[in-house]
């Protein structure tokens, strides 16, 4: 099932048959060189059994992205509720297979889900963070509109000096 249809991706939730595509972008060490290790196999089900529960449970989690032309599964993204900086926060998160960068497609993804997810997160404060030196990252939270709040020693990762950007203060207001 289709969740969220843009010009070029269609964002839907995990199915276990997502396992081995998941698992080439997610174990890849460009792909994940801002995260503090690349995922085994092991952890790429845990991550697609996480977010088909919360997807169910709570209409939002982290979506397969889909390329509408091949029909290939490019990246992920969604908003899930994580720690940041010693705080519970709704996490905007965004990642692409390295063939499919400079192109938009990660603000393009993010952009559909904070649309299509808009009646599940309402007026909630919606965060992205990265470490500083994934500036492509930092350039989708601009592009989405979003401003830096601060920076903090990332714990989780490393303990990588982080930015955290927020979205502005919104009520209901489309993001496109």
């Amino acid at each position: 099932m289709v969740l969220i249809i843009s010009q070029r991706l269609s964002l839907r939730p995990f199915q276990q048959s997502d396992l081995l595509p998941l698992a080439g972008i997610l174990s890849d060490e460009i792909s994940m060189a801002f995260w503090p290790r690349p995922f085994t196999v092991l952890e790429v089900q845990h991550r697609i059994d996480r977010n088909i529960y919360v997807n169910q449970t709570q209409g939002i989690g982290r979506l397969a992205i889909i390329h509408n032309e091949s029909g290939e599964l490019i990246g992920d993204c969604g908003l899930s509720f994580s720690t940041i900086n010693d705080k519970e926060e709704l996490d905007i998160g965004y990642i692409v297979s390295p063939a499919y960068w400079n192109i938009g497609v990660a603000t393009e993804a993010a952009n559909a889900c904070l649309n299509g997810m808009n009646e599940y997160i309402g007026e909630c404060r919606i965060v992205a963070n990265m470490p500083i030196e994934h500036h492509a990252s930092q350039r989708v939270a601009i592009k989405l509109g979003m401003t830096l709040e601060c920076t903090f020693i990332n714990k989780r990762n490393r303990n990588q000096l982080t930015y955290l950007y927020r979205m502005p203060d919104r009520t209901r207001r489309s993001l496109e």
